[in-house]
């Protein structure tokens, strides 16, 4: 019997993802906006036959903010640049349904599917960032609940603008002068609770039949929209216990809603800390943790809680009671929670989450970190990783170089890629039009 396959991606984060990274000797400072540098990452990736790139985003920042916030490339154009450097490896941009229109978005992934020949996959988000309503012409974020509400609607826009060509509809005849055949042309004349679009969409079925679908909230309300609607979940446990309450929550709610437990991929975020034995590894961490600033990392933590902690103890508890945000519930609960459950305090707290944002952390030779992945695998806690690189490049050729092929020898990652899609490789199945489905009983 086949081992089950574990899917990997990689989440680009400039200079890499502990927050002071970019202080790192061996980091090139500029990486958030250095083109050459985003190449040479992805070529390295796909040599590594990792499933996707993966790029989050955000529409607003403030001068403490990770440095890969500050100044970085847009999502969408970075990866069609990098469609001319691969061949394979997925691409997956992150945009926004709160400050975006469902139109917008269908024909750029629509796109970008072409430009990579199936290939692309978005991030659908709420925006977490409160203040990016003030880059948009508002004087408050959406509250929670209604970004999700109006996100729902959103997705099933999108798809059905996805859906506005069949595969077969461009003719392109020149001897009868037929572009296409006009009764496999559909106009969608959406009209719902919070948007009307007719189309059809001035693109042709993407070669997907839709880019593959990836969410990221971990509260009631993302949770449910991911089961719904997402290919791939990707969320932030730091224990065994909680990773595998999640899995089983998101497989069962995915079959609640008529699919099935195996059309969705669980990629739980994990930072990896690699080298010839634990201690060697271990001392890479100590090394960036030195490079932390107080009051970055004070900043850092008070922004993912969206509360102020400048007058508090620094080496006290954090603050009870800290009210719910209306940006990322998620990750507030579960940087919380974390506090809680190993008693941290306010500094030990923010050297944590400067570290990995929130996500877990492993350290050891190239076994034993192929030990601690294989074990969420084996024990249901996770489909795949999406890999959270302390700093770039060499936190991340480490991992393709040393961790990969023992993952390979073990059987439990590819060799070669199976597809040309990323539908394909993730082992999703096709996506067929609304159309022919209706087609199929007539």
């Amino acid at each position: 019997m086949k081992k089950k396959q574990m899917k990997l991606g990689v989440f680009l984060m400039g200079t890499g993802h502990h927050i002071a990274s970019w202080r790192h000797h061996e980091v090139p400072s500029d990486a958030s906006e250095n083109i050459e540098f985003f190449k040479r990452i992805a070529k390295k990736a796909e040599a590594g036959k990792l499933d996707m790139l993966f790029l989050s985003d955000g529409l607003s920042f403030h001068d403490l903010s990770h440095p890969a916030e500050l100044v970085r490339f847009e999502p969408l154009t970075l990866l069609g640049a990098l469609t001319t450097v691969t061949d394979n490896i997925g691409l997956v941009a992150t945009a926004s349904t709160t400050y975006n229109e469902p139109f917008h978005l269908a024909r750029k992934f629509s796109s970008l599917d072409h430009l990579s020949g199936g290939r692309a996959a978005w991030n659908i988000v709420t925006s977490y960032y409160e203040s990016e309503a003030s880059n948009f012409n508002k004087d408050k974020h959406l509250d929670h609940s209604l970004r999700y509400d109006r996100a729902d609607e959103f997705v099933e826009v999108v798809k059905g603008l996805w859906d506005s060509w069949d595969e077969d509809a461009l003719m392109r005849n020149k001897e009868t002068g037929e572009y296409f055949t006009k009764g496999k042309l559909h106009t969608l004349n959406h009209r719902g609770k919070y948007y009307a679009v007719r189309g059809p969409l001035n693109s042709s079925r993407p070669p997907q039949g839709y880019p593959v679908l990836v969410q990221a909230g971990s509260s009631e309300a993302g949770t449910n929209l991911a089961a719904k609607t997402a290919d791939v979940i990707f969320t932030a446990q730091s224990t065994l216990e909680d990773a595998q309450a999640f899995y089983k929550k998101l497989k069962a709610k995915a079959v609640a809603y008529g699919r099935s437990a195996a059309d969705i991929k669980i990629m739980p975020g994990v930072s990896v800390y690699v080298a010839e034995t634990e201690k060697a590894a271990r001392e890479k961490y100590e090394g960036l943790q030195q490079l932390i600033t107080p009051e970055i990392g004070l900043d850092f933590l008070a922004d993912y809680l969206a509360f102020d902690l400048s007058s508090y103890d620094l080496d006290g508890p954090l603050p009870k009671n800290i009210p719910p945000t209306n940006g990322n519930r998620s990750r507030q609960q579960l940087i919380i929670e974390l506090a809680e459950r190993e008693s941290l305090t306010i500094r030990e707290l923010y050297m944590r989450i400067a570290g990995s944002r929130g996500h877990r952390i492993i350290f050891g030779s190239p076994s034993q970190i192929a030990d601690q992945l294989q074990e969420w695998i084996d024990r249901e806690a996770a489909d795949g990783f999406n890999l959270m690189p302390p700093y770039f490049p060499d936190s991340f050729t480490d991992f393709i170089d040393l961790v990969i092929p023992e993952l390979q020898r073990r059987k439990i990652f590819r060799t070669e890629y199976e597809s040309r899609t990323l539908r394909g490789n993730l082992g999703l199945k096709p996506v067929v039009s609304r159309y022919q489905k209706d087609n199929q009983f007539v």
